[in-house]
Formats: structure tokens, C-alpha cells, sequence
């Protein structure tokens, strides 16, 4: 059904004359009259009775009107979703207790008044698609990984360096430490199964591998978080790497020790991703947000891959 005709009806049915109509929708007498006569034709009925005194409602046009001002409704609720600046703020964040989900609450702590839809996606290449689509207008990443390039119309910044603490239980040799250099973990078995291979996270732990020599074993189902927490807990053997902004909550009983790693301490670099013609107002709010009130990057004694984007 054509919404103008519709629109028209409106009009006239509620100026009750075709020439009211025409003045407030500007356009001709002769135009109104053409819509109306489609849209009856549309319909199958009658929807207004010339009077001296103008146009009057049929039986039909009474029944018609109401549905006709919720379709107007409706349009217009369809319009206001997607109009830029009136559609929520999407954004990707990976996963919901990491550092992008902290950082995102931070921000609709202080702008509570934006509409935010997060969303996790995965893989690097469907998020970079869905920014390009329009679909998405932010994502957290890591950007710069081997054979992973951006293209032209994607924009970034580096946001956060987040430090890696190691994750123990209570009968590792290395629970009771404070802090633990990074040299001393060769030899030490560090589990993480979620290493997933061709991710930037992957390339990342790579890295991290190759130049301190560590050992670090993806093998096993990923069975998500508690799965791993509960495996570290109960062997002395393992022990896994955690963000220090990821949040995580486990039994009492665990007694999983956080160990922050020194000399140097790896810093994971995470980055906001977003197409360079994107018009989102809340946009630059965030962008500017973050630039406000995360701290700074490459600090003296921190590791991050060569491949790293830079601030």
C-alpha cells in the first residue's frame, strides 16, 4: 500500500476538504483527488462522499481511518530506527566479561542517555564486513596481526593496553608468589584452550611464545570459562593466561590466585575499529570517552607484539 496515499487520506479526512488537504501536504487539489481514487480503487470501496460542505467519511473511510493513522505510525517508527543518530549505538566487544565489556559499561555509566545494542561476534573478518555493511559501528580488536590487513575505509585507535596476569591454584609452585617475571614461566604448562588459530588473539600468544619461550597448550574442547577455571583449579600442572581487566567469578573453594608478570609485563593491545564514513553521532562520543579515560600505551617495561598498531 502506497504510504503517500494513505498519508492523503489522512489529510483529508481530517480537514474534511480535499483543498485543505492539498495546501497542508503542498501539493495540488487534483493530486489529492488522484490518490484518493487509487487508494479506493486499491481498497474496493468508497472511502469518501462529496457535500456541499466538502468531503465526508463513508462507513468504510470511518472503519479505514484509525488503521490508516497507525500505518503512518508505523512508518514512522520504522524511519526513526534506522535514521542516524536516533538508531542505538552497536557495538562489538568480543565477549562479556572482558576489557571491552568494561569499557563499555564505563562509557554508558557516563552517557546514559545513548541507546547501546552490543553484540559478540567472533571472528575478526565478520566484524570488519559488518562495519563496512553498516550493520555494526564499532568493534574492539587488535589490530595489526600477520596477514590480517584492514582496509582503507576502516579507522582505529588503540585504546587499552591491557596487562596479563597468570591464573593458578593454590598447590602451584608459583601460587604464593606476588608477581612473577616472565622468563620464569619456560617450563611452566600454560593451558588455554580457546586459542583459536587465524584469530588476533592467536597471533598475539604466538608472539608471546616465540620470543620468551614459553610453553602454552590449546589442546581440548573450549568449554568456556567455568570449565577452565574449574580444570586450573584442580591441577597443580596448569595454570592459564587472564586479562587483569577481564572479570571472572569462581567457587570460594577454588582458590585461584591472579599473579601479575613482570619484567616485561605483556600488555594485550586492544584497539576501536570503525568505518571512516560512519555518520553515528554517538560515534565520536565514544571514541572521545576513551581517548579521556584510558590510560597510556607502550609504558616503559610492557611487551606487545612488533605487529602492534600504534597509538
Amino acid at each position: 500500500m502506497d504510504l503517500d496515499t494513505v498519508r492523503t487520506f489522512v489529510a483529508a479526512a481530517d480537514a474534511g476538504r480535499f483543498q485543505e488537504a492539498a495546501a497542508e501536504l503542498a501539493i495540488s487539489q487534483q493530486a489529492v483527488s488522484k490518490r484518493i481514487a487509487a487508494l479506493e480503487r486499491g481498497l474496493g470501496v468508497r472511502l469518501f462522499t462529496r457535500t456541499a460542505r466538502g468531503a465526508e467519511l463513508t462507513i468504510d473511510g470511518q472503519a479505514f481511518l484509525p488503521h490508516a493513522h497507525e500505518l503512518l505510525r508505523v512508518a514512522e517508527r520504522a524511519a526513526a530506527s534506522v535514521r542516524t543518530g536516533h538508531r542505538p549505538l552497536r557495538v562489538d566487544i568480543l565477549a562479556s566479561r572482558g576489557a571491552a565489556s568494561g569499557l563499555m559499561r564505563g562509557f554508558h555509566r557516563a552517557h546514559p542517555e545513548i541507546d547501546l545494542d552490543v553484540v559478540m561476534l567472533l571472528d575478526m573478518d565478520t566484524a570488519v564486513a559488518a562495519l563496512r555493511s553498516g550493520t555494526l559501528d564499532a568493534s574492539f580488536r587488535a589490530v595489526g596481526a600477520p596477514g590480517r590487513p584492514l582496509p582503507e575505509d576502516i579507522a582505529y585507535v588503540r585504546v587499552l593496553d591491557e596487562p596479563l596476569e597468570l591464573l593458578t591454584g593454590p598447590a602451584h609452585t608459583l601460587a604464593g608468589a606476588r608477581s612473577v617475571p616472565l622468563a620464569r614461566l619456560a617450563g611452566h604448562r600454560i593451558w588455554m584452550p580457546g586459542l583459536t588459530p587465524g584469530t588476533e588473539w592467536t597471533a598475539y600468544y604466538d608472539d608471546l611464545v616465540a620470543e620468551f619461550g614459553l610453553t602454552i597448550e590449546a589442546t581440548g574442547p573450549n568449554f568456556g570459562s567455568d570449565a577452565l577455571l574449574d580444570t586450573v583449579a584442580d591441577t597443580p600442572a596448569l595454570a592459564t593466561f587472564m586479562g587483569g581487566h577481564t572479570r571472572l567469578v569462581w567457587p570460594a573453594g577454588h582458590g585461584l590466585r591472579r599473579i601479575p608478570v613482570t619484567d616485561p609485563t605483556p600488555v594485550y593491545p586492544h584497539a576501536l575499529l570503525w568505518h571512516r564514513d560512519n555518520p553515528h553521532p554517538a560515534l565520536a562520543t565514544l571514541r572521545a570517552h576513551l581517548a579521556a579515560t584510558t590510560a597510556g600505551h607502550d609504558a616503559a617495561g610492557t611487551w606487545t607484539p612488533a605487529w602492534a598498531a600504534p597509538r
